[in-house]
């Protein structure tokens, strides 16, 4: 009859773990058992790893898309602005009528 090594409680025939206190058995450290915390534990570490590695990548592409939207912005806001064909006025470069003297500007 086996008992635990750590409060002293009968053990079953195959027990790996103590029912009582959840110690490990001399049988289940001779057959390297790994108690489902330890399990839990293990896989927790894997799966806070992984997430750090999704952040990382998820963060740098954010980065990308921030840098990207700033310069379109840029980019928009500070386009040259077009002459008017017959007028010569200066227009905003998305003007379809010259503000001054309405004629159609031309279309590239």
């Amino acid at each position: 009859m086996a008992y635990c090594s750590n409060c002293g409680e009968k053990l079953p025939k195959d027990a790996l773990f103590c029912p009582k206190c959840g110690t490990k058995t001399k049988k289940g450290v001779q057959t390297k058992a790994s108690a489902a915390s330890e399990e839990f534990r293990e896989t927790l570490d894997k799966m806070g790893q992984e997430l750090e590695k999704a952040f990382t990548v998820a963060a740098k592409e954010i980065q990308e898309a921030f840098q990207t939207a700033r310069e379109n912005i840029q980019k928009s806001l500070y386009k040259e602005p077009i002459s008017c064909p017959n007028c010569g006025e200066k227009n905003p470069n998305d003007a379809t009528f010259c503000f001054k003297c309405g004629t159609k500007m031309k279309s590239e």
